[in-house]
C-alpha cells in the first residue's frame, strides 16, 4: 500500500573525472587495472538465484593485448535460455507488486555504488574487455550508466504522476503496468552503458528480463550484474546469459510469454528479428514491443563558411574516438573545395599526432578494434580503397594484429559521393571525405540525404546562419540526433535523447521519458460514486 507520494527530482548529470596526471582517480584506476589483469576470472551466467557454470567456456583476451588471458566465461545453450525465462516468470509477480519506492531505490543504490565503490571496476573491465581508453570508459561505463539509472527513476516517477481528469461524481485513475510476460534485452559490445540501460529500463518499469550481452562485452556486463545484486535486485528479475543469437531467438521468439525486445546491434539482425516476431504473432499473449537502435552512417556537412579548426576537431574526435566503434561516429564528411586543402593538411597532421597502443598507457588516444572479425572487415575496406581509382588514402591505412587488433586511423577521399565507403557502415576508424564545389551546398545536402539508408546522427559545421537553417530543415529526417558546430557523437542522458529512424532503428530515444513508455502497459480505471439505477435517459420522457 502506498503511504505517500515520493519525490524523485530531476538529477544532475554525473560529473566526468578526467584522470589527469597525478590525480587520485588516475592512481586508483591504474591499481584496479593491475588487479583485474592479475586474476583469471571465472565468469558464470546469472539465472535466478544461481551462478551457472557449464564448463563450456570462452576465453577473454584484451583486444589490444591478445596474448594476455583475462579469464573465461561459461556459455549456455537452449536449456539455459529456457531456465532464464522460467526464472524471470517466477520472479514476475513479486517484482511487479513491489512498491515503486523500493524498486526505484535498488537502481539508485546501484548508481551510487558505481559512482563510488565500483567506479574504477566498471571502467577497468570496460577498458580491458572492450579496449576503451580511460576517458572513453569514464564517460560510458561510469557517467552514462549512472545517468541512465538516476534519470530513468525520475522519468518513471513523472509518468506515474500523469493521471486523467475526473468529472463530477467520478474518479478516474491510470495504472502503468509492466508488460505481460518477459522482456528480452540484447546488448552490443561498444557501450557498457547500453548494456546497463537496456535491461534495467525495462526492469525498472516492473518487467522481468532475460539479458544477452555480446560476447565481447561480457567482462563489463558481469561486473554490472554483480553491482545490481549488491544493490538488492531480487533473484530472477534480470537473468544474464551467454548464448548464441540463433539459439536465443529460437526459444524466446517462440515463447507465449515473450512481451518485447530491447535491442542495440546491427540492422540486419534487427530486421530478421522483426520478421520472426511478425510470423509468430499468433503465439503470443500480447503484441510484443519491439525497440531497436541499429546502424548508422553518420555525417559531417561543412559549409564554405566553416571554421576549419572546429571542423577538423569535430572530425578527428567524431571519427576516431573509440576507434570509430560508435553507432554515432563520423563516418562520412562533405567538405567544400574552398577549405578542402587546409582541412586535409590539418587532418593529416592530427592523425599523425595520435598515439596508438594499450589502454594502460594513458597517453594513447587510439586503442584496438574489438576482435579479429572486425579487424578483417575494416581492413578489407581499406585494402580495396588503396587499389581503387575512385579513392585516395590521405593518411593511415596500416593494419597489424600481431599483438592486438590495431588499425591506424584512416582517411579516404572519395572521388564519387556514392563510393562504397561513403555508403556502407564500416564501424571502425575509417573516415571518408567527399570534396564538393563550395557553391553547390544545397545540391550536396540532397546527395547526403539520399546516400545512406541510415538516419542516426549528423552535424552541420557553419558560421552562416542561413546555411545552418537550410541544413537543419532539409536534413530533418536524415538524423535523429543533429548537431550544429560539433561532432555527431557524445549524446548525454537527459540532454540529447539518443536514437534515429530509417534503417537506424525505432527512434525510441534512450535517455528520455519516451523510452520508458515502451515498457509500460496502461490501464484506465473509472469509479462511479453514484451509479445510475435506471437505463432510461431524460430525452426519452414524453412531452
Amino acid at each position: 500500500m502506498s503511504l505517500g507520494y515520493f519525490s524523485y527530482p530531476l538529477p544532475a548529470n554525473e560529473p566526468v573525472l578526467h584522470y589527469a596526471s597525478g590525480s587520485a582517480e588516475r592512481e586508483t584506476l591504474k591499481k584496479v587495472l593491475k588487479e583485474l589483469k592479475s586474476n583469471k576470472h571465472d565468469i558464470p551466467m546469472y539465472i535466478g538465484d544461481k551462478e551457472v557454470r557449464t564448463g563450456k567456456t570462452v576465453t577473454l583476451h584484451p583486444p589490444h593485448e591478445i596474448a594476455h588471458t583475462l579469464g573465461h566465461f561459461h556459455c549456455g545453450d537452449e536449456k539455459h535460455v529456457k531456465q532464464a525465462i522460467d526464472a524471470a516468470l517466477k520472479a514476475k509477480e513479486s517484482w511487479a507488486a513491489l512498491s515503486w519506492e523500493n524498486r526505484a531505490n535498488i537502481f539508485l543504490k546501484a548508481a551510487d555504488l558505481i559512482a563510488t565503490k565500483y567506479r574504477a571496476y566498471m571502467n577497468g573491465t570496460t577498458m580491458l574487455g572492450q579496449s576503451k581508453n580511460a576517458y572513453q570508459a569514464e564517460i560510458d561505463s561510469a557517467c552514462e550508466i549512472i545517468d541512465f539509472l538516476r534519470f530513468n527513476v525520475h522519468f518513471l516517477s513523472e509518468i506515474y504522476k500523469q493521471q486523467p481528469i475526473s468529472s463530477s461524481g467520478i474518479h478516474n485513475r491510470m495504472e502503468y503496468r509492466p508488460l505481460e510476460g518477459f522482456v528480452l534485452a540484447i546488448t552490443p559490445f561498444n557501450f557498457t552503458a547500453i548494456g546497463g540501460n537496456l535491461p534495467t529500463s525495462a526492469a525498472m518499469c516492473g518487467n522481468v528480463v532475460v539479458w544477452k550481452p555480446a560476447n565481447t562485452q561480457v567482462f563489463s556486463a558481469q561486473m554490472f550484474m554483480r553491482i545490481l545484486k549488491e544493490a538488492g535486485l531480487p533473484d530472477g528479475v534480470i537473468n544474464l546469459i551467454y548464448v548464441d543469437g540463433p539459439t536465443l531467438g529460437k526459444v524466446c521468439f517462440s515463447h507465449r510469454d515473450f512481451a518485447g525486445v530491447h535491442f542495440t546491434g546491427s540492422t540486419g539482425v534487427f530486421n530478421n528479428m522483426w520478421e520472426t516476431i511478425g510470423k509468430n504473432i499468433p503465439v503470443y499473449k500480447s503484441y510484443p514491443r519491439i525497440v531497436g537502435e541499429t546502424g548508422g552512417k553518420d555525417f559531417v556537412l561543412a559549409h564554405k563558411s566553416a571554421n576549419v579548426d572546429v571542423l577538423v576537431t569535430a572530425l578527428l574526435r567524431g571519427a576516431f574516438e573509440f576507434q570509430g566503434q560508435k553507432c554515432s561516429a563520423a563516418s562520412r564528411a562533405y567538405i567544400p573545395d574552398n577549405i578542402a586543402e587546409e582541412v586535409k593538411k590539418k587532418l593529416i597532421a592530427g592523425v599523425k599526432k595520435f598515439r596508438m597502443g594499450t589502454v594502460e598507457n594513458f597517453s594513447n588516444f587510439i586503442n584496438a578494434v574489438i576482435d579479429e572479425k572486425a579487424f578483417h572487415k575494416i581492413k578489407s575496406y581499406i585494402d580495396n580503397a588503396k587499389k581503387d581509382k575512385k579513392a585516395e588514402i590521405w593518411v593511415g591505412g596500416k593494419c597489424d594484429k600481431k599483438e592486438g587488433y590495431f588499425i591506424q586511423p584512416t582517411i579516404i577521399e572519395a572521388k564519387d559521393p556514392q563510393y562504397v565507403t561513403m555508403c556502407e557502415e564500416i564501424f571502425g576508424p575509417v573516415l571518408t571525405i567527399y570534396v564538393y564545389p563550395a557553391n553547390a551546398f544545397e545540391k550536396t545536402i540532397g546527395i547526403l540525404d539520399s546516400t545512406s539508408p541510415y538516419a542516426l546522427t549528423g552535424s552541420i559545421i557553419s558560421q552562416d546562419r542561413n546555411a545552418v537553417e537550410l541544413a537543419t530543415s532539409k536534413l530533418r529526417n536524415a538524423a535523429g540526433n543533429f548537431y550544429i558546430n560539433d561532432k555527431p557523437t557524445g549524446a548525454v542522458v537527459g540532454q540529447q535523447p539518443f536514437g534515429g529512424a530509417r534503417a537506424s532503428g525505432t527512434n525510441d530515444k534512450a535517455g528520455s521519458i519516451l523510452n520508458l513508455y515502451r515498457w509500460l502497459s496502461a490501464r484506465t480505471i473509472k469509479e462511479t460514486f453514484n451509479p445510475p439505477t435506471d437505463f432510461s435517459y431524460p430525452f426519452m420522457q414524453e412531452e
